[in-house]
This record gives C-alpha cells, sequence and structure tokens, in this order.
C-alpha cells in the first residue's frame, strides 16, 4: 500500500506537467486544426534562455520569467512567418511543417549549446516530505501544483470572463463570422500561438529539473506523453486535456513502478491506440469534433 501511495502522488505530479503541456497543444488546435508538433522543441528552446538567464543572473526566477516571455515571443514569431502562410487545404501540411520546425530548432540548439546534457537545477527541494514513513510529495512537486492551477484558472478566467478570451473563442470557431463583425482574426491567432507556446514554456521549466535536464531532444518523450494525454482527454476540451494528462501521469508512474521504466513508454502508445480505436474524439469530449 505504501507503495501504490508513494507512486499515486508521483504520477499525480508527473501527471500536471502533462497537463500544462496538453493544454498548450489544445489552445493551438482549437484555433487552427493544427497539432504543433514543434511544441516541445519550442519549450526547450526557451528553458535554454530561461536557464542560461539563470546562470548568468544566479536568479532562478528571472531565468523563469525570460523562458516564459520567450515562450510569447517565439510562438507569436512562429505563427507569423511559418505557420500563417501555411496551404491549410491538407491537414498534413501544418504537420511537414511543424515537423521540419523540430528539426530546425533542434540543430539550432544542437550547434549553440552542444548535445551533451546539462543538469537544471529546481528552485526548490526535490526531497519529498514523509508521512507514515510513506514519501509523499516534494516542495518542487507542491511549486509544479501551484503553477499548473494558477495557469489554468488564469485561462479559464480569460476564455470566459474577458472580451478577448471572447474573441478569441470566435475567431477560432467561426472566423468568417467574426471577421464581419470586426474581429481581428488573424490577432487573435497570433495570440493563441503565444499563450500556447507560453505554457509550453511553464511546462518545460517544469519538467526539465527532473530527470531530463537541459538537451536539444529533451522534450521528445514528453511530447509523446502530452499528445497522448491531449488525445486521450480530447483536443477540443481543454478541461479534457487537463484530465487527460493526469491519467497518463498515473499510469506511468504506476507502470514504471510495477512493471518497469522501460515499459511505461509501451503503456502510453496502447492507451493512445486504445482511444483512437474505442473513442477518436477523446474521453471527456462532450461533443463530436468540429471540421472547418
Amino acid at each position: 500500500m505504501d507503495r501504490f501511495v508513494f507512486l499515486t502522488f508521483d504520477g499525480l505530479s508527473r501527471g500536471a506537467v502533462y497537463a500544462a503541456f496538453a493544454l498548450a497543444l489544445v489552445l493551438i488546435w482549437r484555433a487552427t486544426r493544427i497539432v504543433n508538433f514543434a511544441q516541445g522543441a519550442m519549450a526547450v528552446a526557451t528553458a535554454y534562455a530561461g536557464f542560461e538567464v539563470s546562470a548568468a543572473t544566479g536568479s532562478y526566477w528571472l531565468g523563469f520569467a525570460v523562458a516564459i516571455a520567450a515562450g510569447l515571443i517565439l510562438g507569436a514569431v512562429t505563427e507569423r512567418v511559418v505557420m500563417r502562410f501555411v496551404d491549410h487545404s491538407s491537414p498534413l501540411n501544418g504537420v511537414v511543417v511543424a515537423l521540419g520546425l523540430v528539426l530546425v530548432i533542434q540543430g539550432g540548439l544542437g550547434m549553440i549549446f552542444g548535445s551533451e546534457f546539462r543538469p537544471a537545477e529546481a528552485p526548490f527541494s526535490r526531497d519529498a516530505f514523509t508521512v507514515g514513513g510513506v514519501a509523499l510529495l516534494s516542495r518542487f512537486d507542491l511549486f509544479v501544483f501551484a503553477a499548473v492551477g494558477i495557469v489554468v484558472v488564469l485561462l479559464a478566467l480569460l476564455f470566459t470572463r474577458t472580451h478577448t478570451g471572447l474573441r478569441m473563442r470566435a475567431a477560432a470557431f467561426a472566423p468568417d463570422v467574426s471577421r464581419l463583425l470586426g474581429v481581428n482574426v488573424s490577432g487573435m491567432l497570433t495570440l493563441g500561438w503565444a499563450l500556447a507556446a507560453a505554457v509550453g514554456s511553464l511546462a518545460g521549466m517544469l519538467v526539465l529539473p527532473t530527470e531530463l535536464g537541459l538537451h536539444p531532444n529533451a522534450m521528445d518523450i514528453v511530447f509523446v506523453s502530452s499528445f497522448t494525454a491531449a488525445v486521450v482527454g480530447g483536443l477540443d476540451s481543454a478541461i479534457g486535456s487537463v484530465l487527460g494528462g493526469l491519467i497518463v501521469g498515473l499510469l506511468l508512474s504506476y507502470v514504471s513502478g510495477y512493471l518497469g521504466a522501460t515499459v511505461a513508454p509501451i503503456a502510453v502508445l496502447i492507451l493512445l491506440v486504445v482511444v483512437l480505436l474505442g473513442r477518436p474524439g477523446g474521453l471527456f469530449s462532450r461533443s463530436a469534433a468540429r471540421t472547418v
């Protein structure tokens, strides 16, 4: 039982990061119907910027803020310079361009920073609190939960309580009608990409100080797990992506703890296939996926 409790809390901590990353994928999907396969590489690029600033200044929080700001800028530039000119007549066009971005970003990071793994320091201790002899959560885990929770609440308030959020939703679901009503659709799409990249940067800053460390390919496995979380929850459901992230985190923790770490990626892929075959819209999607 002690092992099960530990694995449960460990899985929830992992799942919170996957939830944030899945939420970033959902934001872009709902706006453009594109799965941004470059999200992981973009997060690593901004994390490098953040940790470089932290190393130069000695302040983790300054580096944290720089990483989030870099995510906003990188997301906006990516949409303005690259994705805006993609031919959307075929869904594969956006996928191919995103995969090309992955190669460009990872290659550039390798040329600038090298391909060796570099440690990424956490702002809080990763030693878990123990209750009744059972290790539960560390201070860093609590920070992860708090950061992801704040982001989810802020995004919910943005999309439900502000004029900008309502314009973003309108631009995503009915762009032609929104243009007729005076909504700057292109600007809303750029803002969506910027917010998604910022959330992805947050997820990168939260997951890299664990066992990953800094490396141009550090987020590849995280992206697979987060993409699975988004599909499990439903690419059209923000709340579903959060729940999907927690499900994937628990699955990885249980499988790693009881069957071994080498089996965990296979379990994630099996979950992805099962959901796609049984409920392709996602477990928590309330309606059929819209089409453009």
